[in-house]
């Protein structure tokens, strides 16, 4: 299976599909991110709207109808939550290496 282009997900990428396990639009995400970071990882709109155009682009998100036509509303879809697990298998596998599963040396 060929790697996704976007693998692996940037620490921002990370929390924005994290976020968008729930409907949530531009300011909520910010807010939603530092909120599950304990305030460790602040976005700027900038970095947002750049990381949010890629996880568009790439179909890992979608844009919600809104009634409101000045904010847009954003959700993961089923392509974003696979690449999620992905990561996820991938970033365990890591950990498991710092706990020195006996097949492996500790670091």
């Amino acid at each position: 299976m060929k790697r996704h282009k976007l693998l692996p997900l940037t620490e921002t990428m990370h929390y924005i599909l994290l976020a968008l396990k729930e409907p949530l639009h531009g300011y909520a995400i910010m807010q939603k991110v530092e909120e599950m970071s304990n305030g460790q990882v602040r976005i700027a709109a900038g970095t947002l709207y750049g990381a949010i155009e890629n996880l568009l682009k790439y179909q890992l998100i979608e844009l919600l109808p809104a009634e409101d036509s000045r904010r847009k509303v954003y959700r993961i879809t089923d392509e974003g939550v696979g690449i999620l697990t992905i990561e996820q298998e991938r970033l365990q596998h890591i950990l498991s290496l710092y706990e020195g599963r006996p097949d492996h040396e500790k670091v």
